[in-house]
């Protein structure tokens, strides 16, 4: 397993999306040693995950939102607005916009998200500028070899910062390790340019990555980069009006070739605590540990947030946690999509007043999560989530996940696959959600996989994205509760299919420009 203690360098304020991080010891220093460069990727990782360096201080930068940590915001702005989560905190959080969709150019969570996205794409460029063949050429053969593997890592690194950026924001300022450092302003790409550079990108790293199973747990393998092209290549019309499904169906076709993966048997054992066993299904996970990356955000905030802190029924004993924090519950769409013999429908319903939400904020309406967990496989609490947080992984791609993609893909005219090898694989997922009550698809319908991908990949960060690739998001045609701040739900300017660039940036790159905020 690859833990991500890292190397103590980096410290940094976010003065422009280019900046050298601050380094307590010099850049040549560190780059001197080979060994060093392991440590300073397993920076790369852990910047997904957690928010500097010490578990209570030593932030990489100060945001706005109070935990700048990179997966809590990226929850927040994938989920809080769909019709999975209700935010119980709406003001003390600053949640409000987010679950209303009604943020501006100023929100502090699409702030903080935007600035931590280019802060980590600031990382791997720092990484790349020293893994290049000339800076490496000193090193014996095998250390250089080793280090083109974690260069391709931090390529992929980069790529999927790259994509959050493209998914979330779309026209983008864009650098890469051969700008330079320091007052260089970076020009404004376009979405198809973004698009362009990670397709080519993961297509490059191809040959560097380590195949699954030669990879250790936590570090990015090739099955990572083609599931994250998978992930593009299916959204590509809402990226750059130019559908990408034959290639989708490629890509997810490629990680089953790899002959390495296979769906979990027990659906609950891929959320938690011993989820690290669990690499016959996870593809690529973002390791979460209360020793060496304790976070309050990422699994910690989902599995915390998921317990109620008032209610007299849910047990906090019961998910491996010490205290609930009550920060959300469902919204009633999200159990209405569960018939009663799908074991994926985990909610907790003793003691609450209704599935729907007469009043979006209290803590009684609405059902809790029961997905997510702090127990390991034996049931036992695995951390003091109140010292040191969780030590759940978050599982970033999954296999039940690409087949769901393959099977949408198909559906939606991609030609590389055929169609009964595509149900086949959606039919594994129903599979193991029904058991014995399983009743196959026979076809492969379009509108399906809405409903299906929340069914199985409820709160893991994928449904605004979903949503909006089914032009339901912001639309009158699919309405959900609380949707555009009224109970009964209303559609929204389309303005919110895409973040603001935060004003603070607008201010300090006169490149970039918000076409509708």
């Amino acid at each position: 397993m690859f833990l991500f203690a890292g190397i103590l360098l980096f410290n940094a304020c976010l003065d422009d999306l280019n900046q050298m991080p601050h380094v307590e010891s010099t850049a040549d220093d560190v780059y001197s040693d080979p060994a060093n460069y392991k440590a300073v990727l397993g920076k790369l990782y852990t910047a997904l995950v957690i928010q500097g360096q010490q578990k209570d201080g030593n932030r990489d930068f100060d945001g706005n939102s109070g935990d700048e940590s990179y997966m809590r915001s990226f929850f927040n702005l994938q989920e809080c607005g769909t019709d999975e989560v209700a935010s119980t905190w709406l003001e003390g959080d600053n949640i409000g916009n987010l679950t209303f969709l009604s943020w501006d150019a100023n929100d502090p969570w699409v702030s903080d998200m935007y600035y931590r996205i280019f802060y980590n794409i600031a990382l791997c460029n720092e990484f790349l500028r020293h893994a290049k063949d000339e800076e490496i050429a000193g090193f014996t053969e095998s250390e250089q070899a080793e280090i083109r593997h974690y260069r391709a890592e931090a390529r992929f690194i980069r790529a999927l910062c790259y994509y959050h950026a493209l998914d979330l924001f779309r026209n983008i300022p864009f650098v890469t390790e051969d700008d330079p450092v320091g007052t260089y302003i970076p020009p404004r790409y376009e979405a198809k340019q973004v698009f362009e550079f990670i397709e080519s990108e993961l297509k490059e790293i191809d040959t560097d990555l380590l195949a699954p199973a030669e990879c250790e747990y936590g570090r990015a393998s090739k099955a990572a980069a083609y599931a994250l092209m998978a992930k593009l290549y299916l959204n590509a019309e809402v990226y750059i009006n130019t559908d990408h499904y034959s290639d989708c169906a490629t890509y997810c076709q490629k990680v089953i070739d790899l002959n390495y993966f296979s769906l979990e048997p027990e659906y609950y054992k891929l959320f938690n605590a011993d989820n690290n066993k669990r690499t016959n299904e996870i593809i690529f996970a973002l390791p979460v540990d209360a020793t060496h990356t304790v976070t309050w955000g990422a699994t910690t905030y989902i599995i915390c947030g998921e317990v109620s802190n008032t209610s007299d029924y849910q047990k906090p004993a019961d998910y491996g946690v010490t205290d609930g924090w009550g920060m959300f519950r469902a919204r009633g769409e999200l159990p209405a999509v569960f018939d009663s013999n799908d074991q994926r429908r985990m909610f907790f319903e003793e003691g609450q007043k209704s599935q729907y939400l007469e009043i979006i904020d209290d803590q009684e309406y609405g059902f809790f999560f029961a997905k997510w967990t702090n127990l390991t496989d034996a049931g036992e609490q695995a951390s003091n989530t109140a010292d040191g947080g969780v030590n759940t992984d978050f599982p970033l791609f999954r296999l039940a996940d690409v087949y769901l993609m393959l099977g949408e893909a198909v559906a939606r005219g991609g030609s590389s696959v055929s169609t009964g090898a595509a149900l086949q694989y959606v039919n594994l997922v129903k599979q193991r959600a029904y058991g014995d009550s399983y009743t196959p698809e026979t076809s492969l319908d379009v509108d399906y996989f809405i409903e299906e991908r929340a069914r199985e990949l409820y709160l893991e960060c994928t449904r605004r994205t979903d949503l909006i690739r089914f032009n339901m998001f912001t639309t009158a045609n699919y309405i959900w509760q609380w949707k555009g701040g009224i109970m009964d739900g209303m559609a929204v300017d389309s303005k919110y299919n895409i973040y603001p660039i935060p004003a603070t940036d607008l201010t300090a790159n006169p490149n970039l420009y918000n076409e509708n905020y």
